[in-house]
Parts: structure tokens; C-alpha cells; sequence
């Protein structure tokens, strides 16, 4: 598979060819040597970071492959051409071949939130499905969401979904068990606080449940995503993650996504609290770029929705206060914009990913 010339400075660096002895399968129990410099944790990509490409699971293994890195997590099942075993293993076999870890993953499992769609049946049928393509791949997680920050204005607010989400997952232990598979549960576009999802997770057993953390999706809760990474470490198996720009607007926060190293996240404190809470997780990134989102939290009526807690309203504040307005990135509209915009999402993560491997030390193959 050939790739732009706009990227071979970044890809000279590459090694291919990796025997597939030194692939970072750490989650299967094949521990790799981490190169010199290391923090030993494995590094990957989320194919929503690279969404506008509209490339199936092979594209993405060759792509993953390309960038010399540990992981993929596929987080669309539509993202392959079929859903049969044989097809499956086909792409676990060249997954295998290139060194490249898969983690498997979908949507919401809530069946009564607004972003539940009923495309692979109820939501018990769409979990079950998910554990069952994801043992196929060789994949020791499943990673889920409940929904988004729409989830906290329905009846009965959050509580309500966490209580239904929570049903779905323990109709479907006995599957999940049987598999091998966690089932990896994200804090999703502003749906849970990191403390609500952390109470999902106990709820529904730590044998079965764990968290895919988000750091972007941590701001949207009104948190630094450190103070939140603290409470959800201890239970993270997994991870899609980006930096955050925060800044003050008259009636509370801006929040843009942005590349890692070029927003308010520590990545050097964050990896190594990693390395204590959840050495044994991939840091998978997962840039979503260009637009800013604002949080009317200086408003009462912001708070009829959310927990508010003084201590992480506080941390998230000192971050707001560090931060700076970002331009939004626009590409015209239809097909003229779309290699603008597949343009600008590769080079957004890959700037992340050179960061996190040269700066930070991430990634157990090196650069």
C-alpha cells in the first residue's frame, strides 16, 4: 500500500518488517522489549482519528503498521468487510504478520439513549456481537459507550441510562466471561463524570468491566483530565486519547481538541502515573481537531444536568485559566474539501504520535 510523499519525512524513520515475536501483545501475556529510553507502554491509534480516509480493518492494519506502532484499536464494527470468523481471522492473521495488536470496539450498548441506533440489533444482541468479533481478533477488550452529554437532560437524567447500561452489561456476563473479553466502557462526549463511571464499572464487577479512558472527553465533564485519570487508572484497559486548549468565555468554557503536546494536558506526568496505575493499557490517540465547544458552567442551569463538585471544579478551573483561544480549522465543503480534510487529520495525529514516542517515550518499539 503506497502513501502520500507529503509524508515520508515522517515515515523515514519507520522500521518495517518487525518479526512478529517482538509485537506488543501485552494483554495476551507476550511481553516485549521495550527500546532504550522507553516507558514501556504500548502505543496506538483509534481509526476514528483517521475517519475521513474511509479505509476498512486491512487499510488500517497497513497504516498502523506503517507508523511502527503497537496497537489499533478498529473502534466501528462497519469497519470490516465482513463480520464472519473466517473474515475476521483473516484480519487478525495480518494484523499478526505486521506486529499490530488489535483492540476491538462499537458504540453505545444504553438502549434507551439518543445515540443508540439499533443497526446490529438491541443492545444486548450488539454487545454480544461485539465480544464475539473481538475474541475472533484476538482482541482482550471490547470497548463500549453509554452515550453522549445529550444522555444527562433525558428522564430520570444520568442516573436513569447508568441504570439501564448497567442491565445490559450483566444480561451479558456469562458471554463476556466465556470469551476472554472485557468489555471497556468509555466516559463519551460528556455523558459520565469520571466518579460516575468509576461507580459503573464497581456496579457492574471489575472481572467484567473496565474503562476506556477519554482525556478529551474529560474536559467535556467540566474536568482536568488528570484529576480525572486519577480516579479512573486504577480500572483503565484501555484508552482513546487527545490533548485539550481551554479558555475563559464570559459564561464559563472553550474547549478544543487539539494534537498531543499542543494543548494544557502534562503528557510526561500523565505517562507516568500511567505507568503506575495501568502499565499494562495501550495509550491509543484518537485526535479530533478544529472545533471548540463551550460550557455555560457559570450559569445555574448548567448544573441541573451535572454533579458539581467543588475540588475537580476547582482543578478544572486552574486549567481554563492556563489555557488560550484556537483558531477552528474549516476545508471547504464537499469533494473539494475532503483530501483538506484527510490531509489535516493524519498530520494531526501523526504529530501526536511523534510526540508521544520522541518526547515522552512512548511506544514499545521506539521510533
Amino acid at each position: 500500500m503506497s502513501y502520500p510523499s507529503s509524508r515520508r519525512s515522517f515515515l523515514r524513520s519507520v522500521v518495517s518488517g518487525l518479526p512478529l515475536a517482538l509485537a506488543a501483545s501485552h494483554l495476551r501475556g507476550v511481553e516485549s522489549r521495550p527500546a532504550a529510553g522507553r516507558r514501556g507502554i504500548a502505543l496506538g491509534l483509534d481509526n476514528y482519528a483517521v475517519r475521513a480516509m474511509g479505509w476498512k480493518a486491512p487499510a488500517l492494519v497497513d497504516y498502523a503498521a506503517s507508523l511502527n506502532l503497537d496497537v489499533l484499536l478498529i473502534s466501528d464494527l462497519d469497519a470490516y468487510e465482513s463480520l464472519a470468523e473466517p473474515a475476521l481471522r483473516e484480519v487478525r492473521r495480518r494484523a499478526d504478520d505486521r506486529g499490530v495488536q488489535l483492540y476491538a470496539g462499537s458504540w453505545s450498548i444504553c438502549p434507551t439513549s439518543p445515540a443508540f441506533k439499533p443497526t446490529w440489533g438491541t443492545a444486548e444482541e450488539h454487545l454480544r456481537l461485539g465480544l464475539r468479533v473481538a475474541a475472533a481478533l484476538g482482541s482482550p477488550v471490547f470497548r463500549v459507550v453509554l452515550g453522549t452529554r445529550d444522555d444527562r437532560k433525558t428522564p430520570g437524567g444520568i442516573a436513569a441510562r447508568m441504570a439501564d447500561t448497567l442491565a445490559v452489561l450483566r444480561a451479558c456476563r456469562s458471554q463476556a466471561l466465556d470469551s476472554g473479553v472485557k468489555i471497556a466502557l468509555e466516559n463519551h462526549a460528556g455523558d459520565l463524570h469520571s466518579w460516575e463511571l468509576r461507580d459503573l464499572i464497581e456496579q457492574a464487577g471489575v472481572d467484567l468491566v473496565g474503562a476506556n479512558f477519554d482525556s478529551g472527553n474529560a474536559a467535556w465533564t467540566l474536568e482536568d483530565p488528570l484529576d480525572a485519570f486519577e480516579r479512573l487508572g486504577p480500572v483503565t484497559i484501555c484508552s482513546s486519547l487527545r490533548d485539550v486548549m481551554a479558555w475563559s468565555v464570559p459564561e464559563g468554557a472553550a474547549i478544543q481538541w487539539t494534537a498531543a503536546g499542543e494543548g494544557l494536558i502534562d503528557w510526561p506526568a500523565l505517562a507516568t502515573r500511567w505507568t503506575q496505575l495501568c502499565p499494562r493499557a495501550p495509550v491509543i490517540i484518537e485526535t479530533i481537531s478544529g472545533f471548540a465547544r463551550t460550557f455555560a458552567h457559570r450559569t445555574d442551569a448548567f448544573w441541573t444536568h451535572y454533579d458539581r463538585r467543588p475540588d475537580a471544579l476547582a482543578r478544572f478551573e486552574a486549567l481554563v485559566a492556563r489555557g488560550r483561544p484556537l483558531e477552528a480549522f474549516k476545508a471547504p465543503p464537499g469533494n473539494e474539501g475532503r483530501p483538506i480534510v484527510q490531509a489535516y487529520q493524519k498530520a494531526e495525529l501523526e504529530r501526536s504520535l511523534a510526540y508521544l514516542r520522541q518526547t515522552v517515550g512512548l511506544g514499545l518499539k521506539g521510533a
